[in-house]
């Protein structure tokens, strides 16, 4: 009954709004592992003319939801995880503004504002951010049919700490990190990685995402656990990877050892290395790698035709 009251609830939402973007929660019936405070509070932060940059301390995750326009639809959909290191979600553009991009390719897209990692809010904070992402995923893939998409055409995109979201979801979407309500696949079906945070081992990671979801001193065990990198098997979802040279944030080395796993399981894989853009230039911010979308465009066309 939960199930069809959950579908009930999303056919409502698009007969009653068309195909505006619609925010929906991801757990109407509580969070597993989640803690009740009111010491936390969301808020946003944004620049001197009020456009919404940041949102910090995620409580109730959701996904905004962005249809592609009927005419122009190919019934692929994109789960995007906007990037901020596990502390902040650059939900403009790491989110939004590409939601809108992939709808101009005919793509529908969802928007993830998933909780960040915070003690005060979770019993397992490392669990916290996939439990989400495993979620809005069988939603997705559930209400397909509803949405006007093909169950086996839906994807992950990832920004920076979105990127090692993206890429866990890509490699442990079989891990139970909460009570499965139904048999629905949380596997993407392909994967975008923008400037990703792939491993957690020092020397390559990026620190404050590692410090922000695994703690101070994490295991070894734990370490190598989120290390996505090690996480590669033969069903990891084909992948495309974009990564800058002169990323001091996240080194290219991350993109990298991902790609040599790929190759080794022999998963269909892609990676564009620019000269230029450094980190976080979300669609582009002029140089080599503003393009970088029109070479995920031609490789989406690639992998929606398999």
């Amino acid at each position: 009954m939960k199930l069809k009251l959950t579908s009930l609830l999303l056919l409502g939402l698009i007969f009653n709004f068309g195909f505006a973007q619609n925010e929906i929660l991801l757990w109407s019936q509580g969070i597993p592992g989640g803690i009740d405070t009111k010491e936390v509070e969301e808020f946003k932060s944004g620049d001197k003319n009020g456009e919404i940059l940041r949102i910090h301390q995620v409580v109730t995750p959701s996904l905004k939801v962005y249809l592609a326009p009927q005419e122009k639809a190919t019934g692929a959909a994109v789960l995007i995880c906007p990037g901020g290191g596990y502390k902040i979600l650059a939900i403009d553009h790491e989110g939004y503004q590409v939601a809108e991009w992939l709808n101009s390719i005919g793509i529908s897209a969802f928007v993830l504002k998933y909780r960040l990692p915070d003690d005060r809010i979770m019993e397992d904070k490392k669990v916290g951010p996939l439990q989400d992402a495993q979620k809005a995923l069988r939603m997705i893939r559930e209400n397909a049919t509803a949405w006007g998409l093909q169950p086996d055409k839906i994807g992950v995109m990832g920004f920076s700490a979105g990127g090692h979201l993206a890429a866990t979801l890509s490699t442990q979407y079989d891990k139970v990190v909460y009570p499965k309500e139904n048999a629905i696949s949380a596997r993407p079906d392909f994967s975008i990685l923008v400037y990703p945070v792939i491993s957690m081992k020092n020397g390559l990671t990026h620190a404050g995402s590692r410090t922000n979801l695994l703690g101070n001193s994490p295991a070894q065990t734990t370490v190598e656990e989120f290390s996505n990198e090690l996480q590669v098997d033969e069903n990891t979802p084909p992948t495309l990877l974009i990564h800058s040279l002169d990323d001091l944030a996240v080194p290219i080395e991350n993109s990298m050892v991902y790609l040599e796993k790929l190759k080794e399981h022999k998963v269909f894989s892609e990676m564009h290395a620019f000269s230029d853009g450094g980190h976080g230039y979300g669609l582009g911010r002029g140089g080599s790698q503003e393009f970088w979308s029109k070479n995920a465009e031609n490789w989406l066309k690639i992998i929606l035709k398999k």
